[in-house]
């Protein structure tokens, strides 16, 4: 074996030191004794072993090492777990050597950041499921893990562009909402931030650059605001730092993305955080209030954004207060107050409270949540994947709370209805509900909550829990109890979708071959036949386009869009094209005229030439193409990132694509006309539908056009906002709401 050479050796013990530094001060001389002894034989374990860029190994463990201690806080046990983490996987030793080293309680969390190792796939997302069930036992193994996953964004440059898209995803897709849930708010916002940079590398720096260039007058207007805030705290003798903080580019990417608005349209930027030096003998909330009271004297407030999270704290441990107030120049400015112990929570979550309060007595707070994530994997037959969505409903929704007849307070996910209102309390009551009376006012099951309803739940012996409710049930908790209901019948769901397939192929007078089965899953966004024979005999799956989606090609259409397959040549079936393997490791060109390959273009997000891309291949000949940030892309990636290859445009100028354009704006004489104008003139678009309505001086268009590029339709949005009185121009990516 190749050992390191004496440089690498002096570099592996500058950043050794580096890292004690940290430490200094923090542990007594026997907890510091174990952190040395654990890397001594971390390094030695790991010698002559590098990383993807060429770095030795170990430094990530020292590395992910210094996370756990300086981020997280946590101590001698965790630090040296994190040391030791890949020594079970990646050297010949055992977890026996490590128990006899270090101990049980170190063998136990570096066994479950083992099981934890390697690709997310769908035996990673089982593993996930079981490390899970011990979660009351021990919660660093989920820190540590988190620790390890952000150095290894940090140091993802080294990587493939496709391995990059793949592990940003992964970390978008499961790491960040297990950060906020555990409230690791400064780690989740890196973590996005990463991966942004690695995901749209190009947006992410088009938002720096945009922030960058607005630095000054940022920060002319902050001291602006701040003046007169710190000059009351000082004399009402408060001891506090005011500081701002920017929006992170990824939150930023996000609101611009889902409002369809500019950068320069976000107005809530930056938020202004005031950090009150508690006084021992004054109430934290009491103090809190009272700097609130300050700050509404002087700026007016938004009486809609005063958001109390020291009354009602987080379910992940937050506290602060927040308010949105009128600042000096016609700008809503978000103003955050709160104590230095609970900014300290806000920062690093979980592992603050040790810090804090006895760290059993907090786990017992965490005890409701990890009682849901126990119900929900006592499952057996959940699918791996359907399992995680399912849990991730769990972590990253904010949070509502609502009101039993008796004024108990229940919280619940953001967007819960009425029949996870009744889950949540008792199963017996979810499956006998029928509906609620909120305000003395009849709700069905499908009612959206409000925070503060006061809700009564409806039930009758006649009610039986009804697979229809999976639409609009939100929480993890109602999903598997729904689904519970309906174990039993799973064969026969199986049998009769099965059969459903058969039936609809013999009817097209096409096989039930394995590679047809393949397009079917494929083009459902499934993981197995298994599933789909279940979703197709649940009624989930309408098989009325069976025919366009294993291939078959409509004649005579000039104009194709989402559901048509390319086929090569001017042959009118795809069995008459020849066949060639696709090559992973190219870009797979996206043609007008496709020689030898065909693609289709993915329904969920319904791309059209220019835009960002990526594909799927369901089997070896045919690529489905999704939009990059299609939310499609980020479950296919996670859980067969092996079949996610790079796709770019070639330039489309014959085919056209169906788009859809909201508009808004006032009505005045002639708009509609300037509006058609725009379209049918200059850029060889055409309109398949168009329908305008007016309300009270509000104009609203719905629009439905064939698109050449992405080029034609930025130009087209352009042209119809420079249109007077036009507000919002929106696409709407999905063309059948």
């Amino acid at each position: 074996m190749q050992h390191f050479t004496q440089a690498e050796i002096g570099y592996i013990e500058d950043r050794y030191q580096d890292f004690l530094k940290v430490l200094k001060g923090k542990f007594d001389e026997g907890r510091l004794a174990r952190i040395e002894k654990a890397f001594r034989f971390s390094n030695a374990a790991h010698d002559g072993i590098k990383r993807k860029s060429g770095e030795p190994f170990i430094i990530h463990p020292i590395a992910v090492a210094k996370i756990v201690a300086v981020d997280l806080g946590l101590g001698a046990t965790s630090i040296v777990a994190a040391l030791l983490h890949d020594v079970v996987e990646d050297t010949e030793y055992r977890l026996s050597d490590i128990e006899n080293m270090f101990g049980e309680r170190v063998a136990r969390i570096v066994d479950g950041l083992t099981k934890l190792s390697g690709d997310f796939d769908a035996r990673h997302a089982l593993t996930l499921k079981k490390m899970l069930m011990t979660l009351s036992d021990d919660v660093r193994v989920i820190l540590i893990k988190i620790a390890d996953r952000l150095h290894n964004m940090r140091t993802l440059d080294s990587m493939q562009p496709h391995k990059k898209i793949k592990i940003a995803a992964e970390t978008l897709f499961l790491y960040v909402p297990l950060a906020h849930r555990l409230g690791l708010y400064a780690i989740k916002n890196e973590l996005e931030d990463l991966s942004f940079k690695h995901k749209h590398p190009d947006e992410y720096n088009q938002i720096l650059l945009m922030l960058h260039n607005q630095e000054e007058k940022r920060n002319y207007l902050v001291n602006e605001f701040i003046r007169p805030i710190v000059e009351k705290l000082k004399n009402e003798g408060f001891d506090c730092a005011v500081t701002h903080r920017l929006k992170t580019c990824y939150s930023i990417w996000r609101k611009m993305q889902k409002k369809s608005v500019t950068f320069n349209e976000i107005y809530d930027i930056l938020a202004i955080r005031i950090v009150i030096k508690s006084v021992h003998d004054i109430s934290e909330k009491r103090q809190c209030f009272d700097v609130l009271s300050i700050v509404t004297d002087i700026y007016k407030p938004k009486p809609d954004r005063i958001r109390d999270w020291i009354t009602t704290p987080k379910a992940n441990g937050y506290e602060s207060l927040h308010v949105t107030v009128m600042g000096p120049q016609g700008n809503w400015v978000e103003v955050q107050i709160r104590t230095d112990r609970m900014d300290d929570i806000a920062e690093h979550g979980f592992a603050a409270h040790y810090r804090y309060k006895d760290i059993r007595t907090f786990e017992n707070e965490l005890d409701p949540w990890i009682e849901q994530i126990r119900e929900l994997l006592q499952s057996n037959d959940s699918d791996a994947f359907e399992f995680l969505d399912d849990f991730k409903l769990n972590l990253y929704s904010s949070e509502i709370n609502v009101f039993t007849p008796k004024g108990d307070m229940i919280s619940l996910p953001q967007g819960s209805t009425v029949v996870d209102l009744a889950y949540e309390i008792h199963t017996d009551l979810g499956n006998k509900c029928i509906g609620a009376k909120i305000n003395l006012k009849l709700v069905p099951l499908s009612h959206v909550l409000q925070n503060g309803d006061q809700v009564e739940i409806l039930t009758s012996e006649n009610q039986v829990p009804k697979l229809e409710w999976l639409k609009f049930s939100n929480t993890a908790k109602a999903r598997g109890k729904i689904k519970d209901a309906f174990k039993i019948e799973k064969a026969k769901r199986t049998e009769k979708g099965k059969q459903l397939i058969e039936d609809a192929f013999n009817h097209i007078k096409e096989p039930a071959s394995a590679n047809n089965i393949k397009k079917l899953v494929a083009h459902h966004n499934l993981n197995n036949r298994d599933q789909l024979y279940s979703e197709v005999g649940m009624g989930f799956i309408d098989l009325k386009d069976i025919k366009d989606i294993i291939g078959k090609k409509s004649e005579n259409k000039l104009v194709k869009y989402w559901n048509i397959t390319f086929w090569g040549g001017n042959k009118s079936t795809p069995e008459a094209a020849p066949v060639k393997k696709i090559d992973q490791k190219k870009p797979f060109l996206l043609k007008e005229t496709q020689d030898d390959t065909s693609f289709s273009l993915a329904k969920c997000c319904n791309p059209i030439p220019g835009e960002p891309v990526v594909g799927y291949l369901s089997n070896e000949e045919h690529v489905i193409i999704h939009k990059v940030d299609c939310p499609e892309v980020a479950k296919l990636l996670t859980n067969q990132g092996e079949n996610i290859i790079r796709a770019e445009w070639t330039k489309f100028k014959r085919q056209s694509y169906l788009t859809r354009l909201n508009l808004e704006g006032f009505d005045r004489l002639g708009i509609v006309h300037e509006v058609t104008t725009v379209i049918s003139k200059g850029l060889n678009i055409n309109m398949r539908s168009v329908k305008f309505d007016t309300h009270d001086g509000i104009f609203k268009g719905d629009l439905f056009l064939y698109i050449h590029n992405a080029e034609d339709l930025k130009s087209l949005i352009s042209r119809l906002k420079n249109i007077k009185g036009i507000e919002n121009v929106t696409r709407v990516e999905n063309l059948n709401e």
